[in-house]
């Protein structure tokens, strides 16, 4: 039996923990993983493939070896504006100075009057008036005018710019879409490594995620599919991108960005809020605590980002440089768990039924719904229940609560992807040519023996009437735990 919590004070909120130079070496990896990480996440935007590919493989020894269920998430780069490059590597601007964007081939190597882009279409995308904000808004431009390949504008402040740094245009409305050719060639990639999570970046509209499914299923792989909302437009199309994947990413560096800082923390809300409500799973993302980047502490500031967002209610929340290139990876792990047992501990979720979600067309969403409302008004210890994709899983976990949800299931996919979803200990366990009562009887013994559930104990348990069926979910049974461990009803529905 392998699980993604210790007996001791479980942990709801999922941790994804970005990898790279600095979680490469195996005694690193191995305490970033035992440090409490759910989901691993491999950038694609950075180095050779062949790097991630190998990462991913060492996951999946390390995971083995201590025994704990850890997903696989590729980033998709997507069509990231950078410009090029410097013939020093960096020039110092200065508000007030000229200062022009070439969008060709051949632009030649910039220095403190201009320097070349690689997205030749920028200049059908910008119009005088436009603010192009570099390297995360630390430089500003104001277009002035566009002269064919050339924009020319004016630096709004003092700043250093060096190679290939990032672009983005103040309030969106670049043109280019979310699926580039280099990331097809990557998630054939991915789908070869059989990660369990893809993620589409810039994505604008339902139809960006649409085809990367496409992409995707087309290369054999079944992964889910995360929506990074770091554009303007994807705000304006947010309940359709929600409703067309599977995990949605408030990414934070590139959405601020584009609608200002200001707008952020509401607009976090707002996602969380949109993708809970839609029963999908959401992460939050970028530089949650990016001072552990060099210092062994996060700053104070840092301790109430991650808690905030917990008590937004969101699944998991993301380690980025932190631990990809910082000088103590597996201690800003172990910080952002501590942080997230913290905010859980001083926050409970009260659910308002009344505003739960009407007209369902699933019984495993009804079964979900009963469960949770039980859960609520009876005291109940935990939740039990056997699925074989993890449906049942996620529908229960939009119910926010105190309750763990276990999760049975002998797909290891299965149980990689419930990983990500906030309040589920994905457990593994045969169900096959068990009745429903015997795998409530087999599974309940289990979670005894480790501790997890004790004499006394109520517990909801929820199956289909037909086991290993996906999306069959249609009972449950209210179980207490008598003296010898073993579960007797108390009720049916």
């Amino acid at each position: 039996m392998t699980a993604v919590a210790t007996p001791e004070q479980p942990r709801h909120t999922r941790i994804v923990a970005t990898l790279g130079p600095a979680t490469d070496p195996p005694e690193v990896l191995e305490a970033v993983l035992r440090a409490g990480v759910d989901v691993v996440r491999l950038n694609f935007s950075h180095g050779d493939p062949s790097a991630q590919v190998a990462r991913g493989e060492a996951v999946r020894a390390m995971a083995a070896k201590i025994g704990r269920e850890v997903g696989i998430l590729a980033d998709l780069p997507g069509p990231k504006i950078r410009i090029e490059t410097f013939a020093d590597g960096k020039v110092q601007l200065k508000a007030g100075a000229r200062f022009d964007l070439v969008a060709s081939l051949d632009a030649p190597p910039g220095d403190a009057s201009q320097v070349g882009v690689s997205y030749l279409e920028l200049p059908a995308d910008v119009a005088p008036g436009d603010v192009l904000l570099l390297d995360d808004g630390l430089v500003q431009l104001q277009v002035d005018a566009v002269e064919g390949e050339r924009i020319i504008t004016t630096v709004l402040n003092d700043g250093v710019l060096s190679n290939r740094k990032g672009l983005n245009k103040q309030g969106g409305g670049l043109s280019l879409g979310a699926i580039t050719e280099r990331d097809r060639e990557l998630i054939a990639v991915a789908a070869g490594m059989g990660v369990d999570f893809i993620a589409v970046s810039f994505c604008r509209s339902a139809e960006d995620m649409h085809e990367a499914r496409r992409v995707a299923r087309a290369h054999g792989s079944n992964a889910a599919l995360v929506a990074k909302i770091e554009r303007a437009e994807a705000i304006e199309n947010l309940a359709e991108i929600v409703d067309a994947s599977d995990v949605v990413m408030v990414a934070r560096g590139d959405l601020g960005v584009e609608i200002g800082d200001a707008e952020l923390p509401g607009l976090q809300k707002k996602i969380i809020r949109e993708a809970v409500a839609r029963e999908k799973v959401v992460i939050t993302a970028t530089q949650m605590l990016q001072s552990m980047v060099d210092s062994p502490m996060p700053t104070r500031a840092e301790v109430l980002d991650v808690a905030n967002a917990v008590i937004d209610g969101t699944d998991a929340v993301m380690l980025s440089q932190e631990s990809a290139a910082g000088s103590w990876p597996a201690r800003a792990v172990e910080t952002m768990a501590r942080i997230c047992r913290g905010a859980e501990r001083q926050f409970a979720f009260e659910t308002d039924f009344e505003k739960a979600r009407r007209g369902l067309e699933r019984a495993d969403q009804a079964i979900a719904m009963a469960t949770m409302f039980l859960c609520e008004h009876i005291g109940v210890r935990a939740v039990v229940a056997m699925t074989e994709s993890g449906g049942t899983a996620r529908y229960l976990s939009r119910f926010r609560s105190s309750v763990p949800i276990f999760a049975f299931s002998h797909h290891a996919a299965a149980r990689r992807r419930m990983a990500l979803m906030r309040d589920v200990f994905p457990m593994e366990y045969d169900s096959r040519g068990q009745t429903p009562r015997e795998a409530a009887r087999g599974s309940i013994r289990l979670l005894v023996e480790a501790g997890l559930l004790s004499p006394g104990d109520r517990v909801v348990f929820t199956s289909g009437e037909h086991m290993q069926t996906h999306g069959a979910t249609n009972t449950l049974r209210l179980l207490e735990i008598g003296p010898d461990g073993h579960a007797t009803g108390l009720g049916e529905l």
